[in-house]
């Protein structure tokens, strides 16, 4: 009885242990691929499937990887105002979205001492358009009772100089917000190759 009891958890323990598989080598095999481990974390799904090794688990492990450091940065700016943590600000951004492979607007929200109040995805766009409607970004501004916004976008070229568009677009929100009660920080434009910063650039 002992004997066959000791042989059913031992049964039992080895076919609890999943195959071990060369991580190693689908890390290196991933990177290779996508260029950086940070476009291996926001490459599609159906580009991932396509290297083998990389099924489903692998997918929802390296989502969760992504996820849990947006998380964790985003966690630390807002424990303090957004103009003081500002290269903190930058990182967060550009690991939110600079390596998306469509344009996303986004904005952060800010109370009078520059806290941040929230931080949305307004729109999202194709490789190269994301519309964005001056009026619901200032009526969202108002709602959350922000008196100061960051606008955010990415060039999926990953060039982040701020085009045409970009510039008209901003100047449109700024006139619309600013006789309201709300100042637009900056704009900024992140892109695999960096960031760009309207205010840096003097273009607000």
């Amino acid at each position: 009885m002992a004997t066959a009891a000791t042989n059913i958890r031992g049964a039992k323990d080895h076919s609890s242990k999943a195959p071990r598989r060369d991580t190693k080598t689908l890390a290196k095999t991933l990177i290779a691929r996508f260029g950086s481990f940070a476009e291996v974390v926001t490459a599609p799904e159906p580009l991932l499937k396509e290297i083998e090794g990389a099924g489903d688990a692998v997918v929802t492990e390296l989502k969760l990887v992504r996820a849990a450091a947006l998380r964790l940065t985003r966690s630390d700016i807002m424990q303090r105002p957004a103009l003081s943590s500002w290269a903190q600000v930058l990182d967060y951004l550009r690991a939110a979205q600079g390596f998306e492979h469509h344009e996303q607007f986004r904005i952060l929200f800010l109370d009078k001492k520059n806290h941040l109040i929230a931080d949305e995805v307004q729109q999202q766009g194709t490789i190269d358009h994301t519309p964005v409607y001056v009026r619901e970004v200032v009526k969202r501004a108002l709602e959350l009772s922000a008196t100061a916004i960051v606008l955010v976008n990415n060039h999926p070229s990953g060039d982040p100089n701020p085009s045409r568009a970009d510039i008209n677009m901003t100047k449109q929100i700024v006139a619309a917000a600013t006789p309201l009660g709300v100042a637009v920080h900056d704009h900024i434009i992140v892109g695999r190759d960096g960031h760009a910063s309207f205010r840096a650039l003097k273009l607000i």
